[in-house]
Order: C-alpha cells, then sequence, then structure tokens
C-alpha cells in the first residue's frame, strides 16, 4: 500500500445531510452520527446491528443487495437530525432528565424512507456521484451540524491502499494533518472480530506522546471506493470528542467482507475492491468547542474544576426548585442580604433563612454538587413534596415573603423589596367626562400571555393594552356621572432593578378542559427597553434598558418534565447552563434560539414527521430574570468570605472537619476495635435492669459504661492504665472479666482474662468472638493490695497459667431497691461461697450497706431478697437454700430491700405483685415491672378541641404501659387539677404533629395499646408513641358516650362557602338536635329570625336524600356528608317537582366535585335566563363561572350527559324524576401542576 493525496478546504459544504449508511450500536444507541471505539468492539453484536438497520428502514446486504446502504443515493439527504434527537444521536446523556415521548418521534423519524433517495445504478436521470469529486463528497459526509460550532479547519485525505489481500490484520494509514493536530486511519482489513471490514480515524500522535489534555471535535467521514470506478464507493459518517482516552472512533461493521469482492457491489457487476486495490477517503472537520463539552460523555466530569461553579442535588423532583435556588443564588445583592439576617441564635435546620445561609455558603464553598434536602426540611415539607412538582412562582413569592419576613428589624429590611418589587397602576379613565379611578400597587414579578404572543414585546404590549368599556359593558361612574364610557387598562409606573417574568406556559385548555402546556414559538431579547411600558409621568432620569441574566427552562410537558436553568454570574461573563448537579458552559444559540420553543427548525424549514406533524420542542422558557443595565454593578456586586456571617462559617468548617473526621475513622476502622468497660462505679450509678446499659456513655450519663477505641495491637495492660487514668485508680488494682451475652439476653461478667492473652487483638477473638461489634469488659478493681502495692485477688482466680483452679467462690453484684424513694441502684460486688445458704448473705449486705443488725427498738432488720434473672423475671430466693441449689454463679445479681409489712396484702411472690394496682410499688419485682413497661408521654393541648389552648401547658408523665385509660386520666387529672372524668385522649399524627384521632374509652384499654395499636395498619403507622393530645371537656366521658360525634358542612354563603364544624348532638335525638347544636355552635341567627334549615346527605359528590326533621341521629350515616344551608328565598314555596338536584363533575359524571345542591327550575325559562339565577345560586362568578358546560345527567352510572345550550328549557329536558343538573368544569380543590395540596414553607 502506498500514496497519499490531501487538501484542505475550510468551506461550508452546499450540500446538508447525513450519512446514507447506519452507523454502530457501542454499548447501546449511538445514534444517526455514531460510532464505535476500537476498544469497544465486542459490544458491536451483529444482531443489534441488524435490528438497528431493520428499525430504520435499511435492508440487510444479505436480504437486499440493490437497497442496501452502500447502494443507497449518492443525493444526501436535505434534512438534519432535530437537536433534542441529536443528543441521544451522539450518544451523550440528554440534558433533560425526564420522561419524553422520543421513541414516537424516533420511529416516525427513521421510517421516513422519503427523506434517503434510492438511485438505481441503470438510471441515467442524473449522473451518480463520484467519490474521486473530493468537493461534492465533502457535502455529502460532512452536512451541518445541528450545534453549528466554528469551524476551525476542513480536509480531506486519501489513502491509497495495495495488496488488500496482504495487508496486516491491523495497518495504519498515513499521518496528515488537519487543525493542528496528527490523524490517521486505522484499518481492519479483515474485520476486528466480525466478518466486515473495519475503519477507524485516530489521532496520529507518536505512541506514548499524546498530550494529557489533547481535546479535539472531530465531524468525519469515511468513504472506501474503487480507484478505476469512482462511482462505486461506501461511506459511513460520525462526529466525535477525541481525548487521550478516546482517540480513536469509527465503524466495526463498515463494509460486509464478502461485498469486497465476492458480490458485484451494484448491477454494473464490477466489485468495490478489484487488483486488490481501493482508495479510503477521510474528510476531517475540525470544530471548536465553545463550551468545553461539546459532545461531551460526562464521566468524570468536575463543575467547579471546568465552570468554577457547582450544581444541586436533585432529590427526587425538585429540579424546579433547583432552578430557582440557582438563579436567587447569583443574584449577588439578593445573597449579600440573605446573609445579613441575624440566624446565630436560631441556628437550627427548622429555620429556613439560615438553612438558605447555608446552602449558598456551600454554593460558594463546596467542591462538588449540594444537597438541598435541610432547606426542603426546613420548608416543613414532607417526602411526598419532594417527589412532587411544585408551581415555582408560587414557591418563589413565598420564599420571597419568608425571607422578608426574616429581614424585619435588620439592615436589609427594604433591600428584597428595592431589588424585585415593582409598581403598577391599575386604572379606569372616563373618556367623555373627567373621571378616573387607579389604583397603584407593589408586584414582584410579571406574568405574560405566550398563547397570542410571538415576542416578549408583544407580550408586554397585550399586557398593557386598554380595553373600552361601552355598551352594555359602560363604567359606573358614581352618582355624578352615572353609566359612562371608559378606558380600562393597567401602565407600569417603575420596574425592579431585577425583573423576574413569568411566561404562562401552563393554561387551561377549554376542549379538553384541562392544564395544557403551550409549546408556541415565543422570542426574547438578549437586552430590551422597558421605557415604552411606562406611565408618562415615570422616572426616565435613567436608562430602563435591561440585560438578560437568567432563563429558566422547562423540558416536557404537563405530567412530565424537567428545569433547568441558563445563568449568567458575571456582567460581561458568559452564560452557563446549571442542571441539576451538572453545570457547563453555554452557548447564546443554546439561551436564546432553543428555548424559544414553537416547531423545530432547520435552514429555516419546519420539521414533520411521516404522519405531517411538526416536531415541536420539548423544551421552552417559562421564566425569565432580567436586570437593569444600569445597576447590573449593584446587583452583581461580589459576594466574599467578608460577607459571610462569621458564624455560619465556623458552623459548617466545623461539620467539615468532623466529616473528615469520621471518614478517616472509618478508613482506620480495621486498625482499631470498639471497648465498652463497666466500673464499679457505673454500676452504682445505674438505676435500671442488668449492669449497665452499653448503649450510653459515661462521658454524658455517670451510668453509663466507659468506651473506647483502641488499636487492636494495644495490650490489655495498656487498656488498664488509660481506664486508671479516667477512674483514678491504680493500673495494678485492675482485674478486667470478659462478659458474654446470655441466652436471656443479659450480659454478664463470665471470668478475668487470662494471663496468657496479651493484646486486645487476641481477647477479642477468643472471648467475644470476630463477629461481635465491640468487646465488652468489666474492671474489677481489688480492695487489698500487698504492701508493695500489687493487688490480692480472692484465691479462687488469678492463676499465672491462666487455668482457673476449682473453687467454690462465686461473684454476685448487689441492687438495693429503696421502698421510700422508690429507686433501684447498684451496691457493688462480693465473693461468697456457693455452699452458703441464702440467708447468709444478709449480714454480708448489712456490713455492705453499714446497716445495724437490729434497729433501735431491738428488732431485728429483715431483708428481702430477689434474684434478678432477666428484667421480666424477678425471683424471690429462699433463705434456706444454697446459692448452689439457687443455681447461682459468677455474675449473677441479687436484689434486697428492707422487709416490712405488705401494704394491701403483698406477698413475695411475683403473680400477687403484678396484681398489685399499677401506680402501687411496694416491692422490687413490682418495681421492675414498672422498669419494663415504663413509658414517657408528652401531654400537648388539643389546638382547636380547648377553648383557650395557649393557656393550657404541655407536660411530660412518666407512665406504666399497663395504665388504663382511666389511671391515665387519673395522673393527667392530678397534673392539670381537673376532674378526670372530664379528659378525653387523641393520637399524634408523626408526620404532620396534628390530631390524628380520638382514644376510645374501654375498661380493658390500656396505654400499650393506645400508643401501639395491636391492629396496626398502614394508616396507624404515622402515629407517634411518645405523645397525646388531651381535650378538655364539658360533659364527662360518661355523657359523652351518649352522644354522637357529626362532621357537618355549613353553606354560609350559597355553595361557594363551606365551613366544616364538628357537632355532639344526643344518640337518640333526631335532625332537630343537628340544626340546634349547629346554631349552637356556629352562632348563627334561630331559624325563626334567618330563615329554615335544609338538612341533606350526599355520596360521592351528589346529593343522596334530604334529611326530615324527625329523622333519627342514629340512621345517618357513617360515611354520608352532612350538608346544611339556609334554603334560598325561591325554593320555600316550591312544590318538589320543580326542585332538581345538582352536582359538579369534571369530564365525567362519575368524577363529580364539590358540593351537591337543589335548584328549582321554572317552565318555559330559556337557559340562558335559568344560568342567571345558577349563577346566583352557586356563587361562582365571571370568567370560572363562563367556563362552565352545564347538562342533564340521568340517575345511572352509564348515562351520558346532554349538555344544554342558552335555548334550550331545563324544564323541558329534565323531565325525570331520575334526571340531575350538572355542572361540568374543573376540580379547583386538585393543584393543577404535578403536585398535591397547597405548597407551603414553614
Amino acid at each position: 500500500m502506498s500514496g497519499n493525496d490531501s487538501d484542505n478546504d475550510n468551506d461550508l459544504g452546499s450540500l446538508p445531510g447525513y450519512s446514507t449508511s447506519w452507523p454502530e450500536r457501542r454499548g447501546g444507541y449511538d445514534g444517526l452520527n455514531g460510532g464505535v471505539s476500537t476498544t469497544e468492539r465486542a459490544l458491536t453484536a451483529a444482531d443489534l446491528d441488524a435490528e438497528l438497520e431493520e428499525e430504520a428502514g435499511f435492508s440487510s446486504p444479505e436480504s437486499s443487495p440493490e437497497t442496501s446502504p452502500e447502494s443507497i443515493a449518492r443525493e444526501p439527504n436535505t434534512n438534519v437530525l432535530p437537536a433534542f434527537l441529536q443528543q441521544f444521536a451522539d450518544g451523550v446523556d440528554s440534558p433533560n432528565d425526564m420522561q419524553l415521548d422520543t421513541e414516537d418521534i424516533l420511529a416516525d423519524i427513521e421510517n421516513e424512507k422519503e427523506d434517503v433517495a434510492i438511485i438505481n445504478a441503470d438510471s441515467d436521470s442524473e449522473p451518480a456521484t463520484r467519490a474521486s469529486d473530493f468537493a461534492a463528497m465533502q457535502d455529502i459526509v460532512l452536512p451541518p451540524l445541528a450545534e453549528d460550532p466554528p469551524i476551525i479547519e476542513t480536509a480531506h485525505h486519501t489513502w491509497h491502499i495495495e495488496n488488500w489481500r496482504a495487508t496486516p490484520r491491523r495497518e495504519h494509514g498515513p499521518v496528515f494533518h488537519v487543525g493542528g493536530f496528527p490523524w490517521r486511519v486505522l484499518m481492519f482489513p479483515f474485520g476486528n472480530n466480525v466478518d466486515h471490514a473495519s475503519f477507524y480515524l485516530e489521532q496520529g500522535f507518536p505512541e506514548g506522546k499524546v498530550p494529557e489534555d489533547f481535546v479535539a471535535c472531530v465531524q468525519f467521514g469515511l468513504v472506501l471506493w474503487n480507484p478505476d470506478a469512482p462511482e462505486i464507493f461506501t461511506h459511513h459518517v460520525a462526529h466525535h470528542r477525541f481525548t487521550k482516552e478516546e482517540g480513536d472512533w469509527g465503524f466495526t461493521r463498515f463494509v460486509e467482507s464478502r461485498r469486497l469482492w465476492t458480490v458485484p457491489f451494484d448491477s454494473s457487476g464490477r466489485f468495490l475492491i478489484e487488483d486488490d486495490k481501493a482508495n479510503m477517503t477521510a474528510y476531517v472537520r475540525v470544530v471548536k468547542d465553545e463550551t468545553g463539552v461539546l459532545w461531551h460523555n460526562f464521566q468524570n466530569y468536575d463543575s467547579k474544576k471546568e465552570t468554577g461553579f457547582v450544581g444541586l442535588k436533585n432529590q427526587g423532583a425538585t429540579c424546579y426548585l433547583n432552578s430557582l435556588i440557582q438563579s436567587l443564588y447569583f443574584t449577588n445583592a439578593f445573597r449579600k442580604a440573605v446573609y445579613q439576617i441575624p440566624t446565630q441564635n436560631e441556628n437550627t435546620t427548622k429555620n429556613s433563612a439560615y438553612t438558605l445561609q447555608r446552602l449558598f455558603y456551600q454554593l460558594q464553598s463546596s467542591a462538588n454538587a449540594v444537597s438541598t434536602s435541610e432547606l426542603t426540611k426546613s420548608f416543613g415539607w414532607e417526602t411526598r413534596h419532594i417527589f412532587e412538582q411544585q408551581d415555582v412562582q408560587e414557591l418563589s413569592r413565598k420564599l420571597m415573603e419568608k425571607m422578608e419576613e426574616k429581614m424585619k428589624g435588620t439592615e436589609a429590611e427594604n433591600l428584597l423589596p428595592s431589588l424585585f418589587c415593582g409598581k403598577v397602576r391599575t386604572y379606569i379613565s372616563c373618556i367623555n367626562v373627567e373621571y378616573e379611578s387607579r389604583r397603584v400597587e407593589d408586584f414582584w414579578d410579571v406574568q405574560l400571555n405566550v398563547h397570542g404572543n410571538k415576542t416578549l414585546d408583544e407580550s408586554l404590549k397585550d399586557y398593557i393594552q386598554v380595553e373600552t368599556m361601552e355598551g352594555e359593558n359602560q363604567y359606573f361612574a358614581g352618582d355624578e356621572h352615572k353609566l359612562q364610557d371608559a378606558k380600562k387598562g393597567v401602565i407600569f409606573e417603575a420596574f425592579p432593578e431585577v425583573l423576574h417574568l413569568q411566561l404562562k406556559r401552563f393554561e387551561y385548555d377549554i376542549p379538553s378542559d384541562s392544564m395544557m402546556k403551550v409549546n408556541d414559538r415565543y422570542e426574547f431579547p438578549e437586552s430590551f427597553d422597558a421605557a415604552p411600558f411606562l406611565s408618562d409621568g415615570s422616572d426616565m432620569s435613567e436608562s430602563w434598558i435591561y440585560q438578560l441574566h437568567g432563563v429558566l427552562v422547562h423540558s416536557g410537558d404537563l405530567n412530565a418534565g424537567h428545569y433547568y436553568a441558563f445563568i449568567k454570574p458575571t456582567k460581561d461573563g458568559w452564560f452557563y447552563k446549571f442542571d441539576d448537579d451538572k453545570v457547563t458552559k453555554a452557548t447564546m444559540r443554546e439561551v436564546l434560539d432553543e428555548n424559544f420553543g414553537g416547531e423545530y427548525m432547520v435552514n429555516g424549514q419546519p420539521q414533520f414527521t411521516s404522519k405531517n406533524k411538526p416536531i415541536m420542542r420539548q423544551n421552552s422558557a417559562y421564566m425569565l430574570v432580567y436586570i437593569r443595565q444600569t445597576r447590573l454593578d449593584r446587583v452583581l456586586m461580589p459576594v466574599t468570605e467578608l460577607d459571610t456571617p462569621p458564624h455560619l462559617q465556623k458552623k459548617l468548617d466545623d461539620e467539615a472537619a468532623d466529616r473528615e473526621a469520621r471518614k478517616k475513622e472509618r478508613d482506620e476502622q480495621h486498625l482499631y476495635l470498639n471497648v465498652k468497660v463497666i466500673t464499679e462505679d457505673s454500676f452504682k450509678a445505674h438505676g435500671g435492669t442488668d449492669l449497665t446499659n452499653f448503649d450510653l456513655n459515661h462521658d454524658e450519663v455517670p451510668a453509663g459504661s466507659w468506651n473506647y477505641r483502641i488499636l487492636r495491637k494495644s495490650t490489655l495492660a495498656e487498656l488498664a492504665t488509660k481506664i486508671g487514668e479516667d477512674t483514678s485508680t491504680d493500673p495494678k488494682r485492675i482485674r478486667l472479666w470478659s462478659m458474654v451475652s446470655r441466652q436471656n439476653k443479659t450480659t454478664r461478667p463470665d471470668a478475668p482474662i487470662p494471663e496468657s492473652i496479651v493484646n486486645i487483638e487476641d481477647a477479642y477473638q477468643r472471648l467475644a468472638g470476630n463477629k461481635a461489634p465491640e468487646l465488652r469488659l468489666w474492671a474489677e478493681v481489688a480492695e487489698e493490695t500487698t504492701p508493695d502495692g500489687e493487688a490480692v485477688w480472692p484465691a479462687s482466680y488469678g492463676s499465672p497459667n491462666g487455668v482457673t483452679p476449682k473453687s467454690d467462690l462465686i461473684v454476685l453484684f448487689l441492687k438495693w431497691f429503696n421502698l421510700e424513694e422508690k429507686t433501684l441502684s447498684g451496691v457493688g460486688h462480693i465473693y461468697i461461697s456457693r455452699e452458703k445458704k441464702v440467708e447468709e448473705l444478709v449480714p454480708v449486705i448489712l456490713k455492705k450497706m453499714d446497716w445495724p443488725e437490729k434497729s433501735p427498738t431491738g428488732e431485728k432488720t429483715s431483708l428481702r431478697l430477689y434474684e434478678e434473672i432477666k428484667p421480666n423475671m424477678i425471683e424471690p430466693m429462699k433463705g434456706k437454700q444454697s446459692l448452689k441449689a439457687a443455681e447461682l454463679q459468677d455474675g449473677d445479681i441479687v436484689c434486697f430491700q428492707k422487709a416490712t409489712p405488705p401494704a394491701r396484702g403483698v406477698s413475695d411472690s411475683e403473680t400477687e405483685s403484678v396484681k398489685s394496682g399499677h401506680d402501687v410499688i411496694e416491692t422490687a419485682p413490682q418495681y421492675y415491672d414498672f422498669l419494663v413497661h415504663k413509658r414517657l408521654i408528652r401531654f400537648y393541648p388539643h389546638p382547636s378541641r380547648n377553648s383557650s389552648p395557649e393557656k393550657l401547658e404541655s407536660f411530660d408523665l412518666l407512665l406504666s404501659a399497663k395504665h388504663t385509660y382511666d389511671q391515665l386520666s387519673a395522673r393527667v387529672g392530678e397534673r392539670l387539677s381537673i376532674n378526670p372524668t372530664h379528659i378525653r385522649f387523641w393520637t399524634v399524627n408523626s408526620t404532620s404533629n396534628n390530631a390524628k384521632a380520638s382514644v376510645k374509652r374501654t375498661q380493658a384499654l390500656t396505654l400499650a395499646a393506645i400508643m401501639n395499636p395491636p391492629y396496626s395498619t398502614f394508616s396507624n403507622n404515622n402515629q407517634r408513641s411518645d405523645a397525646l393530645f388531651y381535650e378538655l371537656l364539658d360533659i364527662s366521658l360518661t355523657e359523652l358516650d351518649t352522644k354522637k360525634a357529626l362532621k357537618v358542612t355549613w353553606l354560609s354563603e350559597g355553595i361557594s362557602k363551606e365551613e366544616i364544624v364538628d357537632l355532639l348532638v344526643p344518640k337518640n335525638g333526631t335532625v332537630v338536635d343537628v340544626v340546634q347544636a349547629l346554631v349552637k355552635k356556629a352562632q348563627l341567627d334561630e331559624e325563626a329570625k334567618a330563615g329554615p334549615i335544609r338538612v341533606y346527605e350526599s355520596t360521592s359528590g351528589k346529593l343522596h336524600r334530604e334529611l326530615p326533621r324527625n329523622h333519627p341521629v342514629n340512621s345517618i350515616g357513617e360515611y354520608t356528608t352532612i350538608i346544611l344551608e339556609r334554603i334560598p328565598d325561591e325554593e320555600l314555596d316550591a312544590p318538589p317537582a320543580e326542585i332538581i338536584n345538582a352536582f359538579h363533575y369534571q369530564n365525567e359524571p362519575n368524577k363529580s366535585h364539590g358540593i351537591p345542591f337543589k335548584f328549582r327550575i321554572k317552565e318555559g325559562e330559556k337557559f340562558s335566563d335559568t344560568k342567571t339565577r345558577l349563577e346566583k345560586r352557586t356563587g361562582i362568578k365571571g370568567k370560572n363561572f363562563e367556563k362552565i358546560k352545564f347538562s342533564v345527567v340521568r340517575r345511572s352510572h352509564y348515562s351520558k350527559p346532554q349538555y344544554l345550550s342558552d335555548d334550550d328549557i331545563l324544564w323541558d329536558v329534565a323531565t325525570s324524576d331520575d334526571d340531575m343538573l350538572g355542572l361540568d368544569h374543573m376540580d379547583r380543590t386538585r393543584k393543577t401542576n404535578n403536585g398535591g395540596g397547597d405548597l407551603f414553607l414553614r
């Protein structure tokens, strides 16, 4: 092989298009302009390739040679792939992590076979393109790119390949230079592990000398052709970001081996390779990477390193929040104002100002993307709010309100209004008389119509357009002028320094009666003059030109979308794209053109699917941020470390240091072991079961264990030294015992550690086992020492060879139950022979306690002894029994108390103690039972069911889980000095901390069952187990049991205003009692004065029945809604035949909502007049009423609504008793965005 032709051509080709062949997959879809690296050839399986070609509308060479990729016409496709599909085609992740219907669009484009013209070889209608015509081929293989990057250099190079069959299995072509870089073609003549010839473009640096920072963005095409018949050729095209790591890119299946010389290439009968030679021409275009991320795969991408900025992590669906936060963060004056909020005394994550300060500082100082979880928690948001896309304008407004509230009384008190607040005048001016009504208001943002407007200028003109009020719409200008023609409108008096423009991309669609995204093309400029939209009297001493600072973008549709932002952090710098945790530099085309919305345009022409539908852009701007040019320096003033609150810096620096320390600790964890040690002092301070609570730390609680993180290779002597230092004890007097976990789940000392075990690791492996999380030890301190200070231990332990001689001595731990103070405490340990009797423990204990054997009256001091086997098993000990017979061993616990005459017949048996009242504790077993079942409960006054909850206190009580409802009431009543029979309890929702449900009093109900219901279901899982609300009743619970609680809906102003009222009525009462209870509770006028009240039930949003006054309360359905209203005057004397039931629904009658009602119909009345009465009856006015579609619906599950026109007569249409009047309109109790419920910030 020899030869090499090279020619440079910097002119853009005139024939746009993309490859007439389909590229390879690279471990997945690699796109229309894709390719593969030689290092990834194993992923380009033949079945995937064939599948992709079939999907694309190309036939495989085996099945249809005449229409194979190589024989498809020499005319280029004049269409360029749309930008959002190009992103997928390039093998680069979409910037929009969202659910797009891309598959349908891809299928439409892929199946548009008319985009590729098929030229028969025998056709002589026009000459075929020849591979030797390099200019023409360049136009074919290097079409315009969707990104339209500046071109550095374009060139082509031809490699003359000779003796193909003699070529090594891997061969390089000559090196040529384009764009200042060396290039060459890499060839596998017999395939790269496939039955195809393979070709790749490769950087041409010498082996091992590729620069570390080598980056080249290259569009290229490879053409293999017959030098004797240039009309016979095949080609592939791709573009790629070449780096040191990805230095080659191309096509593993460039052309089938059999089609080189075995099968004629086309109908001419000639072959691609003749005389064992061929030409390979590489067309290479090096383009400028303006943003540094062109065709970047974003592996190991570092936003901070590349841009100087970091992004925000997406918690689930918080991309909308991230884009808004970044916009506010780069409004530097706002950031400085937030820093001025005093939070040094409120540095809690429940304070939204403090968490916003923390977030801003982390964005300044962090090297990685920052989490917003602290901020959303400070808002009081639950998990469901995190996974819902909220309304950005509402979030922005409430966040501003919250920050403005926090800034009151600080230096930044008026800064937010000066930054974001403008003034607008609403006016009505009479045309023929001098009379005008005007009102000047503040605004924080401007909502602009997108639909019907093509540009920002048109929207602003639309916003301030003047409406003429004339004819039936004349304006009432007071008693002097009466009705007058007038002009009505709004005009801006001043714009803020930072102008937030909300583009109404989501609007109500009347045909579908739902919210829809407006995808219309809408252009906005890099700067605009706001002066034409100001009133004549506005201050014009300073320019009103505004500079674009931010574009917040929504990509997708109403139900599935993604948010990101383009922001210009500095006055004269670049725009950057902030897409959650990724930050990249952006071109003005990306900022402006790609976010105008509308149809995809290529060369000024819209693009269509095979169904002749225009392809619409999924991404479009929904919020614009402009800054007044004359105030740019003030708004974008530098923010330095000096502007950050010192306490904030220190707090975050300390947290960073703690994280680093924890990381170091984790990294070195394998070198250390956690050792927990109990001492005599910690045992004495322990007032619970067992010897200690190993979860407690002695540094915090005296009864806790001493915790050590010690090197595994340390010796036990070194550990004893540490213990001695901490306890002020001579280490020579310390002996360490291993502790074991018994089968009854207690932890007790087992035996002293033999002297043969020297270091910590050996002790852990031999005594605890390598599965134990820690090593637990008891540090015994010798009571006696030799003259030279050596410890003296009981004779049974301490053999130097580690073998313990047989002895009957055991070590027991003593606890004292103080009956008077109702406390339990450790006393110490003793050694005693197992042959001794239990009663012989008494003098030992008396000596230990320094108690006399007899009282001053001469009575013998008696003790009750119990063995603490486990927390719920406290057994009385028999005095005449030996310790051996009682099965006592090392580490067992003996609890004692002074014997006193039992109250209420208390005996020594555990059975009798349990039967005692739970508030009566006279024996140790009773106290142990209390310890096992004790519960610390927090009581709060019910915020809505007490007359003056602010005057009531919250408090804690230590109770037993065995307490009954009455005992619980008695303890709370005693605490509040209230009659316990007049107290009702409510459980607490663990998520919202609001009242959940009232507790039903029964004789057998215990506190344990109240706090942890045995029938726990999903609805009970969110109940707090440590708190209750209390409600003080006017009547006793016994009397309350005779009442029925009803939650009724009171319609005070038609059906447009509803109030929920809780009533208590006698269970044996009637509807009369319900009405009387409502009048009393809601403080209404009596019926005799204000008119009769109607009571009716509704189910599923439809009126079920009207309840007569004698209807029993007990017969009122538990799951129905009870509605009460004053009967309208026009219905008072109406016969039943003139009353129709009405209800609301959305789209389908079974999707009912709102409050159903009764309505009077009139014979012969046109529906246009009926609607006037309906507007008054419902209280729905204006445009909301106009959107309602009225219908007659038969009371049947499958009935279809019959919609009414203004000329219809409802009387004639609704002829059956089963007919209902339906109001078909949107359910406005739901959110129109993806979330549910109102957005709130705590």
